[in-house]
């Protein structure tokens, strides 16, 4: 059939454009697909709660997956990442995101499955259930296309618009409804929340990024921008709580900001992660602020003028031009090395560096409070 063939011809041609991290992915899937067909050896390369001896487990299950049609979405979505992600992270950073992703997401699946054992007592969650496919990098793929384009709007509908922000949270109650129709296996939705969870862990606090910084702590990418805005001032004190709780036990660090002054009358901000509109928007507004703070301080009081008082008093003495310049120099050398006056333009400029470094202050609380 041409549709048939146009799409074939399509697929190749995509595949064929992408990197050898995405072709190695692609094969490793068709491969793995084919082993599930030896059913002897499909408990030895899926992770089983129950084994904890199989490390390689959690490198070889994100591979296998029972169904034809999840290979086909799998390897779409990894062509996917391939095209949006690798030209602004590159190979090798794409490749630790999805080790990060898939790795945490079989052990933290394990563990809540042999939590569901200690409680219900069923032999079942430990020796039959198999975690296996790609739905934790999914999710995870999800997350990260709503950090680099949080407001891509990808329908208009009279209900609303549906963006990038959105579809994270919605891919994820479309999960647990598939499962709840028995169309999903039992892992899957877990996988995908687990997914959301630990993808959105390692971008917001330990992404290393080509400045040296990492994580992105844009409000646009906090954990309550994830649900509906309604929610969000709810999700927003919880999530708040729970960090400095992680951050007083040391599990957490606090984000590091770092000010580099060069002058007197500007300030550069360097803060970790990417720079999305909102926050720059704020930082502009806050350096507009404290400039005009600074060019006022700068403007000492205006001193009276020499040259009048100098006129005066050499035109009374002698009224010679020459004298009178002569007059005006020798005032101003005493001018300059009076004591008095020297002290004074001293706590003139401790003064500004006083006020200079209450308004540094003063933006590093404005940042921290606009943590999450």
């Amino acid at each position: 059939m041409p549709m048939m063939k146009n799409l074939q011809q399509q697929a190749s041609i995509a595949v064929g454009n992408s990197s050898v991290v995405v072709k190695t992915v692609a094969v490793l899937l068709v491969f793995g697909y084919f082993l599930t067909f030896i059913h002897s050896i499909t408990d030895h390369i899926t992770v089983t709660p129950g084994h904890f001896a199989w490390v390689w487990t959690y490198a070889s299950h994100s591979f296998i997956e029972l169904h034809f049609w999840d290979v086909i979405i799998d390897i779409a979505v990894i062509i996917l990442c391939g095209k949006l992600l690798e030209p602004l992270w590159g190979a090798m950073d794409m490749l630790i995101f999805y080790v990060v992703v898939t790795t945490f997401v079989a052990i933290a699946t394990q563990f809540l499955y042999l939590s569901l054992y200690m409680v219900t007592k069923n032999v079942e969650y430990l020796f039959d259930t198999h975690i296996c496919g790609q739905a934790g990098f999914i999710a995870g793929f999800s997350v990260a296309v709503k950090q680099v384009m949080p407001d891509h709007v990808l329908l208009a509908s009279p209900f609303g618009k549906l963006r990038n922000t959105h579809i994270p949270l919605l891919l994820l109650i479309v999960a647990i409804t598939l499962r709840l129709c028995q169309l999903l296996e039992g892992p899957y939705p877990f996988m995908f929340g687990f997914g959301i969870l630990i993808s959105w862990i390692y971008l917001r606090f330990y992404q290393k990024h080509g400045n040296g910084n990492r994580g992105d702590m844009g409000d646009n990418f906090s954990f309550a921008s994830f649900f509906p805005s309604q929610l969000q001032p709810i999700i927003s004190i919880l999530s708040n709580t729970i960090f400095l709780a992680l951050v007083k036990v040391k599990i957490c660090k606090k984000p590091q900001r770092k000010y580099d002054i060069s002058s007197s009358s500007t300030i550069q901000i360097t803060l970790p992660g990417t720079d999305p509109q909102d926050a720059e928007r704020r930082r502009q507004v806050a350096l507009k602020a404290l400039n005009e703070r600074l060019s006022k301080s700068d403007q000492g009081p205006k001193w009276p003028s020499l040259d009048d008082e100098e006129a005066s008093k050499s035109s009374e003495s002698s009224g010679a031009d020459a004298k009178k310049v002569e007059g005006k120099s020798k005032y101003r050398i005493c001018s300059v090395t009076n004591p008095r006056l020297q002290r004074k333009q001293e706590r003139t400029r401790g003064e500004q560096n006083t006020r200079f470094m209450i308004n540094v202050m003063f933006i590093q609380c404005v940042e921290y409070v606009n943590l999450f």
